[in-house]
């Protein structure tokens, strides 16, 4: 039952990064409230009203119908603009920063919010409108309910100014770094708490192995569905793809202490979500990657940006200093605290590497960018870690580092500047060997 809300979950949360989703669920909802104002209607409500409070209450025909179909129009115009402008923000952020980034901005909820209350304002006055009948003696006009799409236009202009506000600070950079930042460290941060101290998960070569039945990404993968299945067979996993990871039909995916037959096989699998949308809330090393890449982006010689690309090398600093306390393993144990699962993890060289070799290809030409990495390192150098070998891997990042620079700068006293930080590497670390 938890693997099955656990796979329900991941589903809704897909699902509710779809741009249309909110607004979808705000359009029926609205609907849904039309028909309920049209019964309430029908039980003599805005009669009530008419006698008690008259002046809440909109009692001519004519009226009511020229103000619906104005709030009807100025409605849609409004909705209009906001898609065009959602749009035309996506295109932007693609074109002058990542394409990597559009699934944060497509799933801020606050713009589905503000899409979705256009639409239900749009539906519920249509809906209102057309219940309006002709003229009779004993007819009572449905004055509540236009009364209340009165109001919902007012929160819908509101909402329309918030609107425009929002998407302008969403597009800036500063934003949607920071926005990535947080959920990288956030994800982190929760990694470093379950962290294990030692690894102490048996050796796995004798173990049964299990191949991937089909393509695709991997977006998230399932830990209590995992510790459920084991603890059910008395069985211990190890996992060998990593989240974000693409993966080819029939290649290694996970090891099995016990053989499992195709029942048991097929539950197991069930806890490997495929996905081509990238989450950083459930991968921080994409974090990594999309923060190199519009630093990487804004290098380029249609946008030379070299001020962005620092500030993406700060957030960096903060991430990579909070990736030095986490270990290079996974181990994830039981409710009576055996280790039971043994995760694949994107261990920190792997992770160092790539996305400095991006920069260093990129920025080596360009000296305050250089000197922001180099002292970006120096930084980590003096920060904890939980593996001395982590010390090893930034020293040899500054090596890599300075002999690109060494091969790009051609001003002698740029580089001076350049070895003198290195040269606080080189004895920083010597020092750290001691």
């Amino acid at each position: 039952m938890k693997a099955l809300y656990l796979r329900i979950k991941s589903f809704f949360n897909t699902l509710t990064s779809s741009i249309a989703f909110y607004p979808t669920f705000y359009a029926i909802t609205a609907i849904l409230f039309a028909l309920v104002m049209k019964w309430a209607e029908g039980q003599n409500i805005s009669g009530f009203l008419q006698e008690n409070v008259p002046t809440l209450v909109i009692d001519d025909i004519e009226t009511a119908r020229n103000i619906l179909t104005t709030l009807i129009a100025s409605g849609v115009s409004m909705l209009v603009f906001s898609f065009s402008m959602v749009m035309l923000l996506l295109s932007q952020a693609a074109a002058n920063y990542s394409p990597r980034v559009l699934p944060s901005l497509i799933s801020n909820r606050r713009h589905q919010y503000i899409l979705g209350t256009f639409l239900a304002t749009i539906l519920y006055n249509i809906i209102t409108i057309i219940s309006i009948e002709p003229d009779g003696k004993d007819y009572q006009l449905p004055g509540f309910s236009v009364l209340l799409g009165i109001l919902s236009s007012i929160t819908a202009i509101a909402a329309f100014v918030y609107f425009i506000h929002s998407i302008s600070t969403s597009i800036q950079i500063n934003s949607i770094l920071k926005n990535i930042y947080h959920m990288s460290r956030n994800r982190l941060e929760q990694l470093i708490t379950s962290d294990k101290t030692d690894n102490d998960f048996p050796a796995t070569s004798d173990w049964f192995l299990y191949e991937t039945r089909k393509s695709g990404t991997i977006q998230n993968i399932s830990i209590p569905g995992l510790l459920k299945m084991a603890d059910q067979l008395d069985n211990r996993f190890e996992i060998l793809i990593t989240k974000g990871e693409y993966i080819l039909e029939k290649s290694e995916m996970f090891k099995s202490e016990k053989e499992l037959n195709e029942n048991e096989l097929k539950e197991v699998y069930k806890n490997f979500n495929y996905s081509e949308s990238e989450l950083v809330r459930d991968n921080y090393v994409l974090g990594f990657k999309q923060i190199t890449e519009i630093g990487v982006k804004a290098m380029s010689p249609g946008i030379n940006d070299p001020g962005t690309a620092i500030d993406t090398i700060d957030y960096l600093t903060d991430l990579i200093a909070l990736r030095m306390l986490k270990q290079d393993y996974d181990v994830v144990v039981n409710k009576d605290d055996q280790p039971t699962l043994s995760l694949a993890v994107v261990n920190f060289d792997h992770l160092l590497y790539n996305f400095l070799a991006a920069y260093r290809n990129y920025c080596k030409h360009d000296l305050n960018v250089m000197h922001r990495l180099l002292s970006m390192l120096l930084k980590c150098l003096n920060k904890q870690s939980c593996d001395a070998s982590y010390y090893k891997v930034l020293h040899r990042e500054a090596s890599l580092m300075i002999k690109d620079a060494e091969d790009s700068v051609g001003n002698s006293f740029d580089l001076e500047v350049l070895h003198s930080i290195y040269d606080s590497i080189e004895l920083t670390y010597q020092s750290l060997q001691k």
